[in-house]
């Protein structure tokens, strides 16, 4: 990977958009493998190259020349990536807890053996929600933003968040409840904040 000149650095500070390019060009397929390496994902990877390429945009004026432009985007990255498994262990915690309060046997759950199975059919149940619905149960759920965050976000009212919040609870406990895994869906995460 080749370093970029100082010239380059100044012109992306004046907000060159031809500057920008050439250093996206010069640092994105590395910073993708970067991440790659951590992520095993091509999509959670491109995330995180967009999210630098974003904020060394957002940020150029505040870029200091006479450091290393390198060390500056991989710190970037490897805080986007922290912050990708910070979401993704949230994620999975909620996803466990969501299946516990649907499990009728608590004490054996954690050893069922088709725990793995679970996690998928309610994996498969979030993405057969209409989009709306997965964005807004996603967002309140797995990401626990407030329904004003949420509402701003998709340019929605917070009456329309509720609204999909209580049909994708009313759906994936049916679903659920067909699939004969009985229990109350509503513990404490999914009620708080509703």
């Amino acid at each position: 990977m080749k370093q970029i000149d100082a010239k380059l650095l100044a012109e992306l500070k004046r907000g060159d958009h031809a500057s920008f390019r050439k250093i996206f060009e010069c640092y994105s397929p590395a910073l993708f493998l970067f991440s790659f390496s951590y992520l095993k994902s091509k999509e959670a990877a491109e995330d995180v190259v967009q999210e630098v390429f974003m904020k060394i945009w957002n940020n150029r004026q505040e870029i200091r020349e006479g450091t290393s432009f390198q060390s500056y985007l991989f710190t970037i990255a490897l805080n986007s990536i922290r912050k990708q498994f910070n979401r993704l262990a949230k994620n999975n915690e909620t996803k466990h807890d969501l299946l516990l309060d649907l499990s009728v046997q608590k004490q054996d759950f954690n050893e069922r053996s088709d725990y793995q199975e679970l996690l998928n059919m309610l994996q498969e149940l979030i993405d057969r929600m209409p989009e709306k619905r997965k964005q807004v149960f996603v967002r309140k759920k797995l990401e626990d933003k407030s329904l004003k965050e949420i509402a701003e976000e998709l340019g929605i009212e917070p009456k329309t968040v509720e609204y999909h919040i209580t049909e994708a609870m009313r759906f994936l406990k049916q679903e659920f409840e067909k699939q004969r895994v009985k229990g109350m869906i509503f513990f404490h995460l999914f009620i708080a904040g509703k």
